[in-house]
């Protein structure tokens, strides 16, 4: 079965005449088009906040250009805090939601303005003693068993992430007697998931938790973060998530519970970027034993996903849309590791050395999740502008970065 391409065939393969594969190419119509459809669906809300998760394509480029369109950002490193201030974001346009923080990047973040999410309630001290507490704190949620999870994340009761519903109030209490007087509350329980329930549940627990807290200790919470989470069509056979769906499913509850100030906060990272990147390869080998393979010039390091979670993406051959299928085939790189493969035992049509090969869906956790194992250096980042014109936002590595922390200037002699 095809997928439809986020960029035409011949804009790809006239790339690929100049630059060398693989490469990362981003669509930015697409993903324009995708937040302000986003930002539409959500506009009954007039404290509405879409915080971009970095994490899924942390480039400097991308995140100018979504900022542009009115998105904060979600940092949960320090890095991804720096890329922000190299950007212009700063103040409560960014969220640092991290997990076993160090005390500098907290620092870091209270120096940026950032609005500070613990994850842990015994963050609230050494944030106080290490840095010093802000005027406005929000904490992480771990709904626990009573929440559904998923592959990505797991279980949330046996994720590392987050607070009790008790430790949230204590928390809550806590700050307020230390002097915090601005609050808001976060969950991020799932990821990658298609179903409009799931976060309308969501919602609704937290909205539950809004009306505990404020009963029991007369806090008023000034925003919830419902989390990212929200999936993209991966297979072929899946549709694209109904945004306004689950908008308007969302704005019932909001309207239930009688909250009209209060703001609501997204940090999708994979739903806004995801569709509109594809990771362009070549076929280079083939080889036929006990199965038959497709080795192309990408590798593991320029995606993780398929060999660390076993997940899909689609791969088109340029060209060949209407060829028939000529079998069975692991697409694979050339790392010294079994997992370093595209796809198993996947139907493709009769592939030859040179063609190009297009994986799907690459645009979140691609490049970002990207290493340097036997040496690979990773792929360039490409952005398609919407005139038409293509522009490189990140080089491709070289072996002089790999080499660049290691002090050759003290080996010889050495032994």
């Amino acid at each position: 079965m095809q997928k439809p391409l986020p960029i035409p065939e011949k804009v790809i393969k006239d790339i690929a005449e100049s630059i060398p594969t693989p490469f990362h190419l981003y669509d930015e119509a697409g993903i324009v088009a995708n937040v302000r459809r986003l930002q539409r669906a959500f506009a009954w809300n007039t404290g509405f906040k879409e915080y971009f998760a970095v994490k899924a394509t942390p480039n400097p480029f991308l995140m100018k250009l979504l900022h542009r369109e009115g998105l904060g950002m979600d940092c949960s490193a320090l890095a991804e805090l720096e890329l922000s201030d190299l950007c212009g974001i700063r103040g409560e346009e960014i969220m640092f939601t991290s997990n076993n923080t160090p005390h500098y990047e907290y620092s870091r973040a209270k120096e940026l303005g950032a609005i500070i999410n613990l994850d842990d309630i015994t963050h609230l001290e050494y944030v106080q003693k290490k840095v010093g507490l802000p005027e406005l704190l929000s904490f992480r949620l771990n709904p626990g068993p009573c929440a559904k999870g998923s592959s990505i994340i797991g279980a949330p009761e046996e994720a590392k992430f987050g607070l009790t519903a008790q430790q949230l109030v204590d928390g809550y209490r806590k700050a307020q007697g230390l002097g915090v007087t601005r609050f808001g509350l976060h969950t991020m329980p799932i990821s990658n998931e298609l179903t409009v329930s799931t976060f309308v549940e969501t919602v609704k627990m937290l909205l539950e938790l809004v009306s505990a807290v404020r009963r029991e200790l007369g806090i008023s919470i000034e925003f919830i973060n419902m989390g990212g989470g929200i999936g993209i069509p991966y297979l072929p056979t899946q549709s694209a998530f109904p945004i306004e769906t689950l908008a308007e499913e969302v704005r019932a509850l909001f309207s239930s519970f009688n909250y009209t100030s209060l703001k609501l906060f997204m940090e999708c990272g994979r739903y806004i970027t995801g569709p509109y990147g594809i990771l362009v390869t070549r076929s280079i080998h083939k080889k036929e034993i006990y199965r038959n393979y497709i080795g192309v010039d990408a590798c593991m390091a320029d995606l993780m996903r398929p060999g660390m979670y076993g997940s899909y993406h689609h791969i088109s051959v340029v060209g060949k849309s209407d060829a028939p299928c000529a079998g069975h085939f692991d697409v694979v790189g050339s790392l010294c590791e079994n997992n370093d493969k595209f796809a198993i035992q996947r139907e493709l049509p009769s592939i030859e050395e040179g063609d190009l090969l297009i994986i799907h869906d690459t645009g979140a956790h691609g490049h970002s999740m990207g290493f340097n194992y036997n040496g690979k250096v990773r792929a360039a980042e490409l952005l398609l502008r919407e005139d038409g014109s293509v522009i490189e936002i990140r080089r491709r590595e070289t072996l002089q970065d790999i080499f660049a922390t290691l002090p050759i200037d003290k080996l010889e002699g050495f032994i």
